[in-house]
């Protein structure tokens, strides 16, 4: 069965062990980094990076709040970027999991066309023109674990299980969390397998915390889906 993460960024303390487990689970090697003014580090997602703590100062209400939000793929279930990618052999969607995973063949591929089709702006592209981002542990669970990221997590801000179970707890939590934070909502859950609950307008975590270019902007996804599935078919005949 597909299986999902929520992400309750209520109970994220910004710890960062999610950051840290997906770097040692993926022996991806650490990164120079710049003092900035704040604590996010390193400032964006990368090569080399694919899960990043996202850390906002906002004044809400005259009060000032500390949002945090672990960034990572999505996993979308009809993923643009799979769409974009006529080398089937480049990206592919795992059946058992729902997980969208990247091989070394999107060297074949178009990294800005890739990059672009994606909604929450997550691709990144390395020195020799591969393509990668998180693959959502895939290995792990298929093996019966759960990703890196969900079991260092110390506060229960991530959990991990089959879809249907998830999407319920979701949707208890959120009534839950609405009963202090009215605003708080869950980010396109029919549309993806790593669902995020926010407190307040998603927009003050990230610039692309949900699917769209900008705060009211048109959905890369349904713009781009229009354009590349026809295309992509005649390319895969």
């Amino acid at each position: 069965m597909t299986k999902s993460i929520l992400i309750d960024t209520t109970l994220c303390s910004a710890c960062r062990a999610c950051q840290v487990a997906c770097k040692q689970w993926h022996d991806l090697p650490a990164e120079k980094t710049t003092n900035m003014g704040g604590y996010q580090n390193p400032q964006d997602l990368s090569y080399t990076t694919y899960k990043l703590v996202r850390m906002t100062e906002a004044v809400i209400d005259k009060r000032l709040q500390w949002l945090f939000f672990p960034d990572q793929c999505r996993h979308c279930l009809d993923a643009p970027c799979l769409s974009m990618a006529v080398d089937e052999s480049a990206i592919y969607q795992d059946e058992m999991t729902g997980a969208i995973l990247y091989t070394r063949n999107t060297r074949r591929l178009d990294p800005e066309e890739i990059a672009i089709s994606c909604p929450y702006d997550i691709p990144r592209t390395g020195s020799d023109g591969t393509i990668a981002k998180c693959d959502f542990c895939n290995d792990r669970v298929h093996n019966g674990l759960k990703p890196a990221c969900v079991t260092a997590c110390p506060t229960g801000a991530m959990q991990f299980g089959d879809r249907n179970d998830i999407l319920e707890m979701a949707d208890k939590r959120l009534a839950k969390v609405r009963k202090k934070f009215p605003d708080a909502s869950l980010l396109n859950p029919e549309q993806v397998n790593v669902i995020f609950l926010v407190a307040f307008d998603p927009y003050l975590y990230a610039d692309y915390a949900v699917a769209g270019t900008s705060r009211g902007g048109i959905s890369r996804s349904v713009a781009l889906r229009k354009m590349v599935k026809p295309f992509a078919r005649m390319m895969r005949i």
